[in-house]
């Protein structure tokens, strides 16, 4: 069964970081994008970055742009999200997806084929 499993999350201060994981089971991500998402109470969910299948190709939604970094290591088949400078507005559950195809900041959710469960981060002092 092809699975993603998120984690890392949790409660740090204002100006902290956190490294989200992604790790795939079932399956291998070497031909598949990999999107992050997060979804706030009362938000919908939005993209926040994604990765291109062989890692080379990144983006960021503008509010996490020069904060956030996305990386892919295939032979682990896991992606990561390093988190810094996180601000209040960050708290929200953190989704992974895995789309077999390219994808960009633009790319609907529903071309992603698969999802983790989420992970909480949360950011207050």
């Amino acid at each position: 069964q092809r699975q993603l499993v998120e984690s890392g999350g949790g409660l740090v201060q204002p100006g902290g970081s956190l490294r989200l994981s992604c790790a795939a089971s079932g399956f291998t991500l070497d031909y598949y994008a990999i999107g992050w998402f997060r979804q706030a109470p009362g938000k919908e969910r939005e993209g926040v970055s994604c990765i291109s299948s062989s890692g080379g190709d990144t983006y960021y939604a503008d509010s996490v742009k020069g904060r956030f970094t996305i990386s892919k290591d295939n032979a682990k088949s896991t992606v990561y999200l390093q988190m810094n400078s996180l601000k209040p507005e960050d708290t929200a559950v953190y989704y992974c997806a895995a789309a077999p195809r390219p994808v960009d900041v633009t790319t609907p959710q529903y071309e992603y084929d698969y999802w983790g469960q989420g992970t909480q981060v949360t950011v207050s002092s």
